[in-house]
C-alpha cells in the first residue's frame, strides 16, 4: 500500500484486525504497525508468539527485530506503560498538564481539553463538577 494516503491507516488497521481476528484481545493487541502478544501464564508466552509469528509469516508481513521486545513483563504500548497489574500513565504526562498555566484564550482551553481526554481513563470523575 502507498504511503501517504489519507485513509491508508485505516486501511491497515482493518487488514491487520481481520488477520488476527481470530486473536485480537484474548492473546495479542495491534494499533495500525504496532503489536503485543499478551499471556496469561508464562508457560504460554512462547505458543502464543510462534502462533503470531505463523500469522505474520501466512500474510508475508515482516517486523523490526530492532523493535521487538520478547518475554518481558512491561512495556510502552501506545504511549502507555503496560503492566502485569493493568496500565499506567508515564509520570511526565502528568507533569506537563499540572506545569500548564491557566488556559488565556479558546486554543489554549482546547489544547488542554485533548490533553486531559488523553489522561481520562486515569481521573476519576473528570466530567464531574467540583
Amino acid at each position: 500500500m502507498p504511503f501517504g494516503l489519507k485513509n491508508d491507516g485505516a486501511t491497515y488497521q482493518r487488514a491487520m484486525q481481520k488477520i488476527f481476528d481470530d486473536m485480537l484481545h484474548e492473546n495479542e493487541e495491534c494499533y495500525v504497525d504496532d503489536l503485543v502478544v499478551k499471556s496469561i501464564k508464562r508457560k504460554d508466552h512462547p505458543k502464543d508468539l510462534l502462533e503470531v509469528f505463523e500469522w505474520l509469516r501466512r500474510y508475508q508481513l515482516k517486523m523490526n527485530p530492532l523493535k521487538c521486545a520478547f518475554g518481558v513483563t512491561s512495556g510502552k504500548f501506545l504511549g502507555f506503560l503496560v503492566l502485569r497489574h493493568g496500565i499506567e500513565i508515564k509520570q511526565a504526562k502528568i507533569d506537563a498538564i499540572v506545569a500548564l498555566a491557566e488556559p488565556r484564550n479558546i486554543h489554549e482551553l482546547k489544547s488542554l481539553q485533548g490533553k486531559l481526554a488523553y489522561l481520562r481513563r486515569f481521573i476519576s470523575n473528570l466530567a464531574g463538577k467540583c
